[in-house]
This record gives C-alpha cells, structure tokens and sequence, in this order.
C-alpha cells in the first residue's frame, strides 16, 4: 500500500474524529469513538512519515491528497 494512502486515510480518520468529540461532548457522553479514531488516524499517520521521511510538511499536505484523490478516483 501507497505511504501517501496511508497518510490520507490517516488525515480523514483524525478530521472525522473532530465532530465525532463534539457530539459525544454535547450528549455528555465519553468520547471512546473519537479517541479511537485519533489514535489510529494519527498511528497510521506517524507510521507514513517514519517509512517516507521528509515527504509530509505542512506545505505539501494539500498535494500528497490531490495525488491520492487523483489516483483513486482514476483507477
């Protein structure tokens, strides 16, 4: 599998996390699906930076997901 892939799906998985807090905060209820999805996005996440070093800063995020948006939508 792709590092940028990984890196992607680990980028949506903590943005979902996000409303996920929200709404457990709101309902007064114990975020255990927004911590789950914060640990692994950001699991996945630190493990395609460690394997591809150098190739995720914060200027080139928004490339790294045109490239893997760009390849699976023309798969």
């Amino acid at each position: 599998m792709d590092y940028d892939l990984i890196f992607v799906i680990g980028l949506t998985m903590v943005a979902f996390a996000i409303p996920s807090a929200v709404s457990a905060y709101s309902d007064w209820r114990w975020p255990k699906t927004a911590l789950a999805l914060l640990v692994i996005g950001a699991g996945s996440m630190a493990y395609a930076a460690q394997e591809n070093p150098g190739a995720y800063a914060l200027d080139t995020v928004d490339d790294v997901i045109v490239r893997v948006v760009a390849s699976v939508i023309g798969s």
